[in-house]
């Protein structure tokens, strides 16, 4: 069986998936909040958003591109980057929590 029609590594991609979704909206939310005031971000969060996109989806694309060489998982090689950024953002921005005052 190909790494690629296996039920198991489809399943893990479907739940990677469905968290970096959860994690993407809650980064979403809280960079909203931030620009309502209400959420405390740092001052080129906005830059950043826009900047970090490009980056990740060059990453996942290069990920995809070597996978696909080596008869890998293509799917679960370019999820990774952007899952990882959209763990690491959730966490940042909601280490630095609403604003109180």
């Amino acid at each position: 069986m190909t790494p690629m029609f296996n039920p198991t590594a489809l399943l893990r991609l479907q739940m990677q998936m469905a968290i970096m979704t959860m994690e993407a909206s809650a980064v979403i939310w809280m960079r909203m909040m931030g620009m309502a005031g209400t959420w405390n971000v740092a001052a080129g969060e906005n830059g950043r958003m826009v900047r970090e996109k490009q980056r990740a989806f060059a990453k996942a694309a290069q990920e995809a591109s070597v996978a696909a060489m080596q008869g890998r998982n293509v799917g679960a090689a370019a999820l990774h980057p952007l899952r990882r950024k959209t763990r690491s953002n959730v966490v940042r921005l909601a280490r630095r929590g609403p604003k109180l005052r």
